[in-house]
C-alpha cells in the first residue's frame, strides 16, 4: 500500500486586504524612540499571544489543500471541506486495453483512496512542528504567502491485483502444440496456440505510475508475456497420412501365369496400421512431427502367400544322340521364380505416401535352370553312356504294364546336377487315375490287393539297378514285403562290365513315405533315358554322362533264415468269372538277403568297401482270385 501527498493544486490562496495595509503601514512609521519600539514589541508580544491562543484549536492562516482555505478551521471542519473537494476515487476513470478488448475501472475500484485524517493532520501541524521561532516562522510564511498541503492519497495495490487477476482470466490462455492423431482411418489435426499470459506485476507498474501523478483517463496497455508453441504446425505430416489412407494399395504379379492368384488388395484400415506417428525433437526448442510407414505386418501375409507363387525351376529334358553326342531337348525348360519378401515390403514402402498409381508390382527372384534349353552336352558334362539297366517284366497284366510306361516315361529325359540327390517320389509326381495311372494289383501288407499303380516299383527298381552299378551313392532304400521274380531277372553294363541282379536288387516305393534316392557325386550332369519295350517286355534306364572311371564289384547275395511260404490264399473278385480261378502272385519262402557293393578306381584304388544292402522279405503263398461266393476245395 502507498500512501503520497499529490501536488493536486500548488497555487496559494488570495490572502486578505488587511494585511497588506498593515505591512505597508510598518514600513512607513519612522524610527521611534527605544520607548517606543520597547512598547512596539511588547504589544507585538501580545498580539503574538493573542493569536496563539486564537488559533490553539484551529488551522493557522494560510493554509489551504485542494485549493481549499482552509485558515481558521478546526480539524473536524477542514476535513469535511476536503471530503467534498476530492473527488479524485469516483471520477478517475482507468482503460486497460488488450488489442480491440478493454475494461475500465476507476481509481476507487483500483484501491486508489483519499486520506483526510492525515491530510488535516499535515495542514494542522504547519507552525507547530518545531520550536517557537520555528513555528513562528512558519506560522509568518504561511500568512505572507500561504502554505498548500499536499493531499494524502493511499494506494491498495492488492485491490488492484484482484482486479487485474480477474481481468487476466479473461485473457491468459495455455500454449499448446498442433497435434496430429489417426483414429481408425480419420486424420484429426488441431491447431497451435500463442499461450498468453498477463504480466500483473508489471502491470502494476504502469498503473501505479499514472495513479501517483493523479492523471484521469488514462489508457494503460496490460502487459501481456506470449509463449510459442513447441510445435506450430502439423499439415505437412497430415498431408502424408491423408495420402497413406487415400485409397486402397493393389497387389499384383508382374507376370502372371494361368492359376495364378492375385491381385490383392491392402485396405486403408491395413494402411493405417502400418503408419508411425512420431514427435520429434529439434535440438533448437521446437519440435515437429514425422510420418513413416513399417511394412513388417505385410511379411505374414506374403510369407503365406510366398509357396503359392513358387514356381520350381526345372531342368529341360533332352535326349542324347549317341552318334553327334548331341543334345536334343524334348521339353523346354521352366525358369523359376521366388518370391522375394524383403524387396516386396519396401517397394510396397514407397508406394504408401503415393497418392497415384497405387500398384505395386510383387518382387521375384529369377531362378535359371542349369540344364536350360539351349544348354549343350559339353557344358553339362554328357559326353557317354555310363551305365545302362534293364529289368523285365514277363506275365504282367496289361495294366501293370501301362503303370510301368507311364511312370518311366516321366524319368525320360530327366537331368540331374551335381551334387543333386535323387527322389524317385519328387520326380514321379501324383500316382492316381487322373493322372493316367490304372488301378491293378499291389503289394499291401501280406496280401496282393487290387489298386492304383501296381508296377511303378518296376522302375524305381531299375533306376535303383543303374545307380548301384554306375557306382553312384545310394541315400535311401528299402526292399519289398516279399521276393518279386520282375526284378531279380536284371541286367546292367557299366563301364564295359557286364552284371546280373538277381535277390536283393529291388527297390520299393510308396509316396510320400517311402523313397528311393541316389547322389550324383561327380562333377557332371546325369541324363537318364528310360525306353520301355513291350515287345521284349522289358524297361531299360540309361544313365548318360561322363564316366568318372569308377568300378563296381558285386558280391551276393548271401541267403539266410530261409521260411516257407504258406498254403495258397483265396480272394473274391467280382472280375472273375464263376469256376474260374485265377492266379494273381506264386508263393516264395521268406529269406533275408545280403548284397555286398565294393567301389574301385580304374587303378584299383578303393572307393568304398562292402557296402552292404540288405533285404528281408516274408514268405509269401500263392495268390488267386476267385468268383464271389466260390469256396475252393481244400
Amino acid at each position: 500500500m502507498d500512501t503520497w501527498q499529490t501536488p493536486y493544486d500548488d497555487q496559494p490562496y488570495e490572502r486578505p486586504a488587511r494585511r497588506s495595509a498593515l505591512l505597508a503601514w510598518l514600513i512607513r512609521i519612522p524610527l521611534l524612540g527605544a520607548t517606543a519600539i520597547i512598547m512596539l514589541f511588547l504589544l507585538a508580544a501580545l498580539y503574538l499571544a493573542l493569536h496563539q491562543l486564537q488559533f490553539s484549536q484551529l488551522i493557522y492562516p494560510g493554509v489551504s489543500a485542494f485549493g481549499t482555505d482552509l485558515s481558521g478551521m478546526t480539524p473536524q471542519q477542514a476535513a469535511a471541506a476536503l471530503a467534498a473537494r476530492f473527488t479524485y476515487g469516483e471520477n478517475a476513470v482507468f482503460t486497460f486495453r488488450d488489442g480491440e478488448r478493454f475494461w475500465q475501472k476507476t481509481a476507487a475500484e483500483l484501491g486508489v483512496n483519499y486520506d483526510p485524517q492525515k491530510t488535516v493532520e499535515a495542514a494542522y501541524q504547519i507552525g507547530r512542528s518545531g520550536n517557537l521561532l520555528d513555528n513562528l516562522r512558519a506560522q509568518g510564511e504561511a500568512w505572507l504567502n500561504g502554505a498548500s498541503v499536499q493531499p494524502i492519497v493511499v494506494f491498495d495495490q492488492s485491490q488492484a491485483a484482484v482486479l487485474l487477476n480477474q481481468i487476466a482470466a479473461e485473457i491468459n490462455r495455455p500454449v499448446q502444440d498442433a497435434t496430429l492423431v489417426l483414429h481408425g482411418t480419420q486424420v484429426i489435426t488441431t491447431a497451435s496456440q500463442v499461450g498468453r499470459q498477463v504480466d500483473v506485476d508489471a502491470t502494476l507498474g504502469l498503473l501505479r505510475q499514472v495513479i501517483l501523478s493523479l492523471t484521469t483517463g488514462a489508457e494503460i496497455p496490460i502487459v501481456i508475456r506470449e509463449s510459442q508453441p513447441t510445435i506450430q504446425d502439423v499439415e505437412e505430416a497430415a498431408a502424408l497420412v491423408r495420402a497413406a489412407l487415400s485409397s486402397p494399395i493393389q497387389l499384383y504379379l508382374p507376370v502372371a501365369k494361368e492359376g495364378d492368384p492375385g491381385p490383392w488388395q491392402a485396405s486403408p484400415e491395413f494402411i493405417g496400421g502400418l503408419l508411425n506417428i512420431q514427435r520429434v525433437e529439434q535440438g533448437d526448442g521446437t519440435a515437429r512431427y514425422t510420418v513413416s510407414a513399417n511394412a513388417e505386418p505385410l511379411r505374414a501375409f506374403l510369407t503365406e502367400l510366398a509357396p503359392q507363387l513358387r514356381i520350381e525351376a526345372r531342368n529341360a529334358r533332352f535326349v542324347f544322340n549317341e552318334a553327334t553326342r548331341e543334345l536334343a531337348a524334348i521339353q523346354d525348360s521352366v525358369e523359376g521364380r521366388e518370391l522375394d519378401i524383403a524387396a516386396s515390403l519396401k517397394v510396397f514402402e514407397d508406394a504408401i505416401f503415393r497418392t497415384e498409381n497405387r500398384r505395386v508390382p510383387l518382387t521375384f527372384i529369377q531362378v535359371v535352370p542349369p540344364a536350360n534349353s539351349r544348354a549343350t552336352a559339353a557344358e553339362l558334362g554328357i559326353t557317354e553312356k555310363v551305365v545302362e539297366a534293364t529289368t523285365f517284366f514277363y506275365g504282367s497284366s496289361a495294366d501293370r504294364r501301362t503303370n510301368i510306361q507311364i511312370a518311366a516315361q516321366r524319368f525320360h529325359g530327366l537331368v540331374i546336377a551335381p551334387g543333386e540327390t535323387f527322389s524317385f517320389n519328387n520326380y514321379v509326381g501324383d500316382i492316381s487315375p487322373e493322372t493316367g495311372f490304372e488301378t491293378g494289383l499291389v503289394i499291401y501288407g501280406d496280401r496282393t490287393i487290387e489298386g492304383v499303380g501296381g508296377g511303378v516299383c518296376q522302375v524305381s527298381t531299375t533306376i535303383f539297378q543303374a545307380a548301384f552299378f554306375g557306382a553312384y551313392p545310394i541315400v535311401e532304400r528299402y526292399a519289398h514285403g516279399y521276393r518279386v521274380g520282375y526284378y531279380e531277372s536284371g541286367t546292367a553294363i557299366a563301364n564295359g562290365q557286364r552284371y546280373s541282379a538277381g535277390v536283393g536288387m529291388d527297390a520299393t516305393v510308396y509316396s510320400p513315405i517311402i523313397d528311393f534316392k541316389f547322389r550324383n557325386d561327380t562333377p557332371y550332369h546325369i541324363l537318364i533315358a528310360s525306353n520301355f519295350v513291350p515287345s521284349k517286355q522289358s524297361l531299360t534306364i540309361t544313365f548318360y554322362s561322363t564316366s568318372s572311371g569308377r568300378i563296381v564289384e558285386k558280391t551276393g547275395p548271401r541267403l539266410t533264415n530261409v521260411v516257407p511260404h504258406g498254403k495258397p490264399k483265396y480272394t473274391e473278385s467280382a472280375s472273375v468269372r464263376p469256376g474260374e480261378t485265377r492266379q494273381i502272385d506264386y508263393a516264395v519262402d521268406g529269406v533275408d538277403a545280403r548284397v555286398w557293393r565294393t567301389i574301385r578306381t580304374l587303378d584299383g584304388q578303393i572307393l568304398a568297401k562292402d557296402e552292404e544292402f540288405y533285404s528281408h522279405y516274408l514268405p509269401w503263398s500263392a495268390q488267386f482270385l476267385v468268383a464271389p461266393g466260390y469256396a475252393p476245395k481244400r
